[in-house]
């Protein structure tokens, strides 16, 4: 109950998930497709799923797990999630 008062995510999220028609890829709509971008649907023991984020960087040497789960959400987190791979050159994969 406590956790419904402290967090607040957006109510619709910031973005939607999306299977392109002509590749079968999923997409995180608004945000353009990068070849570097691998959106993906993870199933849980309980049936539901949660969304991830993979950003693949070509010169990586580490992967960043990032777990956020209070009041975010991958369209508020999606240009941050590029730009940390980017300038820390690591593949990252975010989830919420």
């Amino acid at each position: 109950m406590a956790a419904k008062f402290a967090f607040f995510p957006p109510n619709p999220p910031s973005y939607k998930v999306v299977t392109d028609d002509m590749t079968g890829l999923l997409l995180l709509t608004p945000f353009p497709h990068r070849e570097n971008v691998e959106i993906q649907k993870l199933p849980t023991r309980r049936g539901t799923e949660i969304v991830a984020l993979y950003i693949r960087h070509p010169m990586a040497t580490s992967t960043v797990l990032y777990s956020h789960g209070n009041a975010a959400d991958l369209g508020q987190m999606y240009e941050l999630f590029i730009q940390l791979s980017i300038h820390l050159r690591v593949n990252l994969i975010g989830y919420m």
